[in-house]
């Protein structure tokens, strides 16, 4: 049995992708070892009873009282594996927390492994001095995490090029599975469906709608719509607000457009199940760290999204998304009116999505590789993949090999994934 101790700047009931994770993850480390004891920042409301997961609420955000409970509680676990889910901004101290980090620097003792979700923010000649200062900060703060580490995971093969000879042992691939485990209610379903629908193609947007995603979601849905009768549903936090702006910028798509706020996992799960297709633009690209787009996977639902610069090869070897380049709402809503006519074309999507979760970001290779004892070798720069029974090298593992998925077809014989219905065509 490992004694888990994992350190999180979010967890449920706190929002968040890197808070849904971790809870993902820990359930499936409970499962084989029994007790999975999680450390996170204060939060409002009580936390859900699970079997084998303990969920210790620290003082602060990881600041002077938090490291000094989490010296005393876990001097009790001289065997404890530590594993950090690391974001710079996730630590308080506005992304600059280097006590935190030389803190863990003095803990080498225990065995720290390390998911860098993310590594560092940015240095860039149009950012202002602050900005740059604050990189700097962030690749120290990297540095030394990473150095301390006796493990180091990246949720992209891109964070590769940001750690290069910070780390002293081999950087592995570890991509994140969906936060939303897939609910067998098709009833439920089809209800969402029938109140939202109106009888036309259902489009899905998963996410906070947040930046740059929002001015590019905006346009695509206003064109989408008015080229077709589809209708729009978002969920996510603010999704509810989002769409009564949306509304309001384009009155007459007003009632065609809805949002559905804060959902809990299961209703984000029927919700998911309802749609025909979900429009999920990434201003970087589609890539192995969006939570948001593991969801729409793990679902089975055929997908529109966008190649930016960490988009990794594995999306267009699989053919499992339809792919647009990033920043141009145009091109995402055309190719979604496409697929609204192609029910084929859906259904393929529906397959190969289906088959790319299960061969890459299921949940269970995530947890064989947390709990196998792989032994690198110092100051090497090598991406393993998390597909079972593979290794593959940092040229090799953004690929995609097509598998035989036992779990796809059996979901979809159990009922738990709908397969793509026929849509009436667009106008």
């Amino acid at each position: 049995m490992i004694d888990w101790h994992v350190l999180t700047g979010e967890y449920p009931p706190q929002l968040g992708g890197v808070g849904d994770y971790t809870r993902h993850v820990a359930r499936g480390l409970a499962a084989t070892d029994g007790v999975v004891h999680i450390w996170a920042p204060p939060c409002d409301e009580p936390d859900a009873i699970e079997s084998g997961i303990v969920v210790h609420r620290l003082p602060d955000r990881f600041g002077s009282r938090s490291l000094r409970v989490l010296t005393r509680e876990l001097d009790k676990h001289p065997d404890a594996r530590l594993l950090l889910q690391y974001v710079p901004h996730a630590f308080g101290w506005r992304a600059a927390n280097l006590p935190f980090c030389w803190w863990l620097r003095s803990r080498r003792r225990d065995s720290l492994w390390v998911m860098f979700h993310e590594v560092a923010f940015p240095f860039g000649r149009g950012e202002t001095l602050s900005r740059n200062a604050l990189a700097a900060v962030n690749h120290v703060m990297a540095a030394i995490v990473a150095g301390a580490a006796g493990r180091v995971f990246v949720s992209i093969p891109a964070w590769n090029a940001q750690l290069r000879g910070l780390v002293r042992t081999d950087v592995e691939w570890l991509p994140v599975p969906s936060g939303i485990p897939v609910v067998n209610d098709s009833q439920a379903s089809e209800r969402i469906r029938a109140r939202h629908a109106g009888g036309g193609p259902l489009i899905g947007h998963f996410g906070t709608c947040g930046g740059t995603i929002r001015s590019v979601l905006d346009e695509a849905l206003a064109q989408l719509m008015a080229a077709s009768d589809a209708r729009v549903l978002l969920r996510g936090r603010d999704s509810d607000r989002v769409a009564r702006e949306i509304g309001a910028r384009f009155p007459q798509l007003r009632h065609r457009m809805h949002g559905t706020g804060v959902l809990d996992a299961a209703d984000v799960s029927r919700h998911v199940g309802a749609c025909d297709l979900m429009l999920q633009p990434y201003p970087d690209g589609i890539s192995s760290r969006r939570t948001s787009a593991m969801v729409s996977l793990a679902h089975a639902r055929p997908i529109v999204t966008t190649r930016g610069w960490l988009t990794e090869p594995l999306w267009e070897q699989s053919g499992a998304v339809d792919l647009v380049d990033a920043g141009d709402p145009g091109a995402l809503a055309q190719s979604a009116e496409r697929l609204l006519r192609d029910r084929s074309r859906r259904e393929q999507l529906s397959s190969r999505a289906c088959a790319l979760y299960e061969a890459r970001f299921d949940v269970r290779h995530t947890i064989a590789v947390l709990r196998s004892e792989r032994v690198s070798a110092p100051g090497r720069i090598r991406v393993i993949s998390t597909t079972e029974d593979t290794e593959d090298t940092e040229e090799e593992s953004c690929g995609f090999t097509p598998r035989r998925s036992s779990g796809c077809p059996e979901q979809r014989r159990k009922g738990r994934v709908a397969p793509p219905r026929p849509l009436r065509p667009p106008r």
